[in-house]
């Protein structure tokens, strides 16, 4: 059997499963502690939520709090010490390696606060560069990459290398590359950061639109209160590792 066909099997049954799921996220007790002994940190201490399919959920709190720590369990590249943590219907505390790597390709889709682009490449070349590790066919690439960046307003920069766009730009080739592999839940990790007021009402309003447009989860961790606000259908606060409270703002 020939890889695409693998492939396609593959995201036929992950998209069935998906269909029949009421939460893209849920985490019990989840507790996360670094070092031993007296020596240790408790990052993450015993929380629990949901988050629903095409919910856009906002966790907010002062460093320390525990939440890139979550967004990178829920990211399959960090586990848990303890509890459950399903993510697109697998828990991922009992998942092997080669299934977090599965998880990372086609269930969710990271941006950062850093871009991390690659340098030599162009806008079009990282999107297409993504694509190879989601299994997409070399000739589907470029067309599919071209297409991406256009909808999220750069179809004038495809051509460009990441130190010749703005950092307005930049943030937009990262979710364009996040988005590649068509993921179930987008992990955005303070994609606003290193962006002026401007800018990064921008780059909330695109995060927005797929949210929407396409009932994409979107989960971010930002220190910008207001911002998230302008976007979030919930905003979960997090103190020195647990849930302080939560926020209803809008329907779903």
């Amino acid at each position: 059997m020939q890889v695409s066909s693998i492939l396609f099997i593959y995201l036929k049954k992950v998209y069935q499963i998906r269909g029949n799921m009421k939460y893209s996220v849920e985490a019990r007790d989840v507790k996360k502690k670094y070092g031993k002994g007296h020596a240790h940190v408790d990052a993450l201490t015993k929380v629990t939520f949901n988050i629903k399919n095409g919910e856009f959920v906002s966790f907010v709190g002062p460093s320390g709090s525990g939440k890139s720590t979550l967004l990178n369990m829920i990211g399959g590249m960090d586990t848990p010490t303890s509890g459950s943590l399903i993510v697109g219907g697998k828990d991922l505390t009992k998942a092997s390696r080669a299934e977090l790597v599965q998880h990372r390709r086609y269930t969710v889709g990271m941006i950062f606060q850093s871009f991390n682009l690659i340098p030599d490449l162009s806008a079009v070349g990282n999107v297409e560069f993504a694509m190879i590790f989601g299994g997409v066919p070399r000739k589907k690439r470029g067309p599919l990459a071209s297409e991406i960046l256009e909808k999220v307003g750069l179809k004038e920069r495809i051509l460009h290398t990441p130190g010749e766009l703005s950092g307005g730009e930049a943030q937009r080739v990262a979710i364009a590359r996040a988005m590649s592999n068509n993921p179930e839940i987008l992990l955005a990790d303070e994609p606003t950061g290193n962006l002026d007021s401007k800018t990064s009402l921008k780059i909330i309003n695109i995060l927005k639109d797929l949210n929407e447009s396409k009932k994409i989860t979107v989960i971010m961790v930002t220190h910008d209160i207001p911002l998230a606000e302008t976007v979030s259908h919930r905003i979960i606060h997090l103190l020195d590792g647990e849930i302080e409270k939560e926020q209803g703002l809008r329907n779903l």
